[in-house]
Formats: C-alpha cells, structure tokens, sequence
C-alpha cells in the first residue's frame, strides 16, 4: 500500500472546504445580543406559502451502507438505507442510471444497511419496533434471510470487515447481557468464532484490517477513560495504551491500513480532540490531526491511499480528503453547499459516492467521477413537494447566558417574519445530556418553522462540540446551570424584534424533553407552553432501571449525573415528576410504548400528574416506537401534533376537526 499519509502536511490544515462546498455563514457567532438582535431584523419579509405536512416528511431520507464495504461487485450499484416506503430499507443504487432495487421490505422494523459481501449479498441490521434489540441479518443473493444473531435478549453490533471480505467482524452480549464481546464471522458459512472474552468491560470496538488486534474503550467517569489493545494473536490480554493522570477523553477511529498503528482521538493536549497515532509494536505516540474544533473522526478508501477526517466546526461538519502524497484533494465542482456525510469510495476509487446536506435541503447522494471531474445527483429527496426556496437557512448564532457566558445556538427565522409582523419562537432542547444542535436538515423544525415559529435550537453548557471545559459545565448540576442557559434563550428571544416576546415556548427530546419539563416545574413563568417528547422525568427510576448493554459506560453516566445509591436526594429534587404541583402551562407528551431509555409509566405519571393539578395537557403514545421515530406515519403524526399544540397555545388557534389516528392523544 503506498501511504504517505501520516505527514505533517495535514496537521492545522483539516478546516480546509472541498470543492464547490461552502461554509455557513455565522453571522452571529460571536455578536453580543444587540449586535445579533440588528443584524436579522434587517432582513425583509418574503412570503412563503403553508406546506401540508405530508410534504415535510414525504422527503426521502438516505444513508449509505459502511464505508469498506458499500459498493456492490459490478462496481455500479451502492447500498444505501432509504425511507421511501414510509420505514427503512435497503436498497441497491444504480450510480449511473440512480435506479433503485429493494433489498428488504419490512413494514415494521426498521432496516438499515450494514455492507456487501464478495459474493454480493448484503447485511443489515434492524430492532424490534424501536426496543433498541438490533440483530444482525444476511440476505443471500435469492432473497433468504438469515439471523446471524438469534436470541430474544441478544444485542448486536458490526465492527468491522476483515482484509479480503472473507471475514468480518461483531459484537453481541450473547455470554453477559452487560458487556460485549467480540467475535470473527466466516463470510462464507457465517460460522463464528470469540475473538475476544470482554472481562474488562470495554466498548466502542475496532480491529485491524488483517484482525490482529483490537482496541477497545473502557470509560472511568464522563471526563476520563482510557485505551485498551488486545493482540489477538497472542493471550487475549487487554493493554492500556494510553495511561496518563487527571481527566482526559479517548476516542478510538480506526487501525492504518496495514494494520501497524491505531489511530484514536484524544483531548490530552487542550480543549479540542485532535487525532494520534499509536505504534502497535514499539508504542511510539505521536500527533497525526489537530484543528481549532474536534476532530469527529478519520477513515481510509480501501486502497489507504486517501484518508477522509471529519472536524466538527461550530455545528457543522468539515471534510477533508488527503491523497498518498500527503495532499488536500479539491472535489469537482457541481456539488451544492452543504455537509458532506458518509463519503464511499468504489474499489478502483476512481469515483466516489456520497451525501450533501444542508439545513435547506436533506440528505441526497451524488455519484463523483474524480477522473473525469464529473458529479451527478442520484436522488432527489425533497422530490418536488416543497420550493427550496420556502426553506429557511440555519444561521449560527451565540446569546449571553445568566453568568456572562456565550451560548452557541442554531436559529431559523421564519420567512415574513419582521417588527411589523412579529412571530411566536421555539426553544428546542437536545438530547444527551452532551448532545449538540447541529446546521443539517429537519423536518420538523422546517415544518415549524413554515408555520410560522421561531426556532432556536440551543447548545446549552454540557454540549458537546465547544472543548472539553463546556462540556463539563454542567456534571452533577443538570437542572440548574444548563437549565438556566434555555431560561436566558428566552430573553434572547424576546429581545429580538421580529419575534413575539410574549409567546414562547420550550421544546425538546431524550434529555431535551427533561429540560423541557424541568424549565416549566422549576421557571413556571418563564415559557408559555411545553412539548415533551420521550423525556425523562424522574430520574431517580431512569438511573436505576437503564438498560443492562449500558453496563460498559454506567459509570461514566452516574459519574455525570450522580449515582442513585448516594445522589438519590439531588435526583429527586431534580426529577419535574415530584414538583408537578408548580406546573402552569400547557404540555404536550409524547412517547413511544417500546422506549427502553425512558419508560411509557414516567410519561403516564407526568400526564396524570399536569391533569390533577388542573393543568391543559395532551399525550401522544405510539405502541409502535421506542427512544424515537423510525416510521414516516409517527413522525408525520407527532409533527402534526407539535403544530397543532403551539397553534392552539402560541397563536390562540384552535382547530375543530380532529383527523383519525391510531394514537392516544389524551391521557390514558
């Protein structure tokens, strides 16, 4: 393999744009409040009509299969995951004609593609209605599936491929439903074999091209973990590689491609990750990729002549491509702005195959001929159904918090929206704790949006994404200084001209759908309603009943959030459930029966606790999700249901017809 990557030509360069891709334009990012406030409202009104909302998830989602094994034997087909049908699929893309060929066709789970076998099959992966229970499946060539990992308990993941496609590599909880194992599948009869007994309780796997050694995580508390390698060809022993004191975080990406170094991420020389390189033999370390924000990740084209690095740059994704030479490769032009995701390059790598995403437009794949510096649009995922020029851009912006500190956040600006005609805002609240709010397409925040709200997606202190000292600004005060962060997004808010100051509410998911409840228990006055979308509200069950696959990182997670046997007490008094009483405005809740992060009873009990104290409130239960959507129905109904609820709380309008619908929208 000719690599001549690991050079110092690429070190302080990763923030470079490929090709036609342009970057965000944050205005705002480092405005004070006033600065931001003058800045948008000088922008005119422009009339956009009101979309269905049908046409907002009707829009295709796309992904394509991992990045060694995607492109089908012919080298003119890629496997890609497709919501076409309403749930996800497989499917074979025809990079010259952009026809596709269904490979799986549920109607219930969720299927999402893995790779392509030598012979052409594929694998995949799907759960059970959203219980987070993922198999691993093989489709042969006729169209017969087979379960690679039976078992009503059993959890699985895939790895890796192995040199030659003969082989490749998963994980399941087969042995210890608390840890993961791993072990070697014959891509021929699919027999398999443990490669590695996981004793130690690690997690996140990767194993070398020619499976010699695998490097695993094994998490200490939220700030600190650690490297293990294990030579698989000697006693199985896990070493650490990467001892050091105080807090510092790992991240493991990938082996070189012949197998001689591991290449991880690490925060150990300031704020943000860069990536290094450990020499499996000697042991020698040394620093392989560093930029002004985390490296997200690095990967190699089959050959390893090009590596792929990823920086995730104030909310967006930053691609770079690097030849054997050590050299930035500029991507033809023909590509729109946007996001490059899941780049995949065909065995001879003359072309590429990938993803642009944008917050205007969702992700599409385009077929790239590096060769002839032709680039071809494959989908087409909005399909027609809405004007792009209806969509609204995301604009990166920060607002000063109760203490001074600058909080990033992503706001969309509904089209029309002016001092004269001032319109309701959104505070959406992400997942996590430690998530982030990012610059791609949503469908329902376009969907809002279009419908006239203001959105503004926060990155409280606790996300991730702005260095390691913001991100544990908020360890073991969750309810309190992040929750403070959203109470001062109001403000922002309210300050802005174009908005109505005296109708906002507080929105979010997972984590997001806690703050949610936590802002309208513990600010009651500061938000004029609540949506809460599968979010914890009583912490003190959620700590003690987390599913057992989490065992690998649970102290990690009570290390952040507190440990039950000892933190009970702050718990309590953080959970929304237990001061319900001081709950004023109305909520909408939403969850899904199969949720196994938050239980359906803490949303039954949050629902029956707003209506005894005499509080407007309504509940949308899917029997057929978990921890999210997977089905375009659900995601279509819930998205209704948002809208409906701010239009009927925000706006004052009340709709008289209520449409059929397979979910309970009042409290059971």
């Amino acid at each position: 393999m000719k690599n001549k990557l690991l050079t110092s030509t690429i070190i302080g360069a990763v923030s470079v744009i490929l090709g036609g891709c342009a970057s965000v334009t944050d205005s705002g990012q480092t405005a004070t409040q006033s600065a931001v406030r003058a800045a948008t409202s000088a922008v005119a009104p422009v009339a956009a009509p009101t979309y269905p909302v049908e046409a907002f998830f009707e829009t295709t989602s796309y992904s394509l299969a991992g990045s060694e094994r995607a492109w089908f034997p012919d080298n003119q087909s890629v496997l890609i995951s497709s919501d076409e049908t309403g749930i996800f699929n497989a499917y074979a893309l025809n990079v010259e004609t952009g026809d596709r060929r269904a490979l799986t066709t549920s109607t219930t789970n969720a299927s999402f593609a893995i790779g392509v076998l030598k012979d052409g099959s594929i694998l995949y992966t799907a759960d059970g209605g959203g219980d987070e229970i993922n198999h691993i499946f093989h489709r042969a060539l006729d169209g017969m599936v087979t379960d690679l990992t039976p078992g009503e308990a059993v959890k699985a993941y895939f790895v890796s491929w192995q040199a030659g496609n003969d082989a490749f590599i998963i994980a399941t909880n087969e042995r210890d439903p608390s840890f993961f194992d791993a072990y070697r599948v014959d891509a021929e009869t699919f027999e398999k074999s443990r490669i590695f007994e996981n004793t130690q309780g690690l997690g996140n796997f990767v194993v070398s091209g020619e499976g010699r050694h695998l490097a695993g995580l094994k998490s200490r508390t939220s700030a600190d973990n650690t490297i293990f390698l294990v030579d698989l060809a000697g006693n199985g022993d896990a070493r650490e590689i990467t001892p050091h004191d105080g807090n510092i975080q790992h991240t493991v990406f990938t082996f070189t491609p012949d197998g001689s170094a591991l290449v991880y991420g690490t925060d150990a020389a300031g704020e943000f990750v860069q990536a290094w390189k450990h020499d499996v033999e000697t042991g020698a370390q040394e620093a392989m990729l560093e930029a002004e924000w985390d490296v997200s990740y690095v990967t190699y084209s089959p050959s390893g002549d090009y590596l792929v690095a990823g920086v995730n740059e104030d909310a967006r994704t930053v691609v770079s491509i690097v030849d054997e030479t050590g050299e930035f490769v500029a991507l033809p032009d023909g590509l729109p702005e946007g996001d490059l995701r899941n780049l995949r390059f065909s065995p001879d790598e003359d072309t590429l195959a990938l993803i642009v995403n944008s917050s205007r437009s969702p992700s599409d794949i385009f077929h790239v001929d590096l060769t002839k510096g032709d680039v071809d649009q494959l989908t087409d995922a909005l399909a027609g159904k809405i004007d792009p020029s209806h969509l609204v851009a995301a604009e990166v912006i920060r607002y000063p918090s109760y203490d001074g500190l600058d909080i990033p956040a992503i706001q969309y600006r509904p089209l029309g929206a002016s001092a004269s005609t001032p319109v309701p805002a959104v505070v959406l609240v992400h997942g996590g704790p430690g998530g982030q709010s990012r610059t791609g397409f949503s469908s329902m925040i376009q969907h809002m949006v279009n419908n006239g709200f203001a959105v503004l997606a926060a990155n409280n202190r606790g996300s991730s994404g702005y260095g390691k000292t913001f991100f544990h600004l908020d360890d073991k005060r969750h309810g309190d200084v992040d929750l403070r962060d959203i109470v001062e997004a109001k403000s922002y808010l309210a300050g802005l001209d174009w908005v109505d100051g005296d109708n906002i509410a507080v929105m979010g998911g997972s984590y997001g759908g806690y703050m949610t409840m936590a802002a309208l228990a513990f600010h009651p006055e500061v938000f004029d309603a609540g949506v809460n979308i599968f979010g914890v509200t009583n912490w003190v069950r959620t700590l003690a009943s987390i599913p057992p696959w989490w065992e690998s990182f649970k102290e990690s997670l009570f290390d952040e959030m507190g440990d039950p046997a000892t933190d009970g007490d702050r718990h309590r008094a953080i959970s929304p459930l237990f001061h319900a009483q001081n709950i004023t405005k109305p909520v909408l809740v939403v969850q899904g029966a199969n949720d196994p992060r938050v239980l359906q009873v803490e949303s039954d009990e949050m629902v029956a606790a707003i209506e005894a104290n005499g509080v407007p409130v309504e509940y949308i239960l899917f029997p057929d999700e978990g921890h999210g959507f997977r089905k375009r129905e659900n995601r279509i109904t819930a998205s209704q249901g948002y809208v409906k609820f701010l239009n009927r709380w925000l706006k004052g309008q009340v709709e008289t017809a209520h449409a059929p619908s397979t979910v309970a929208d009042s409290a059971p």
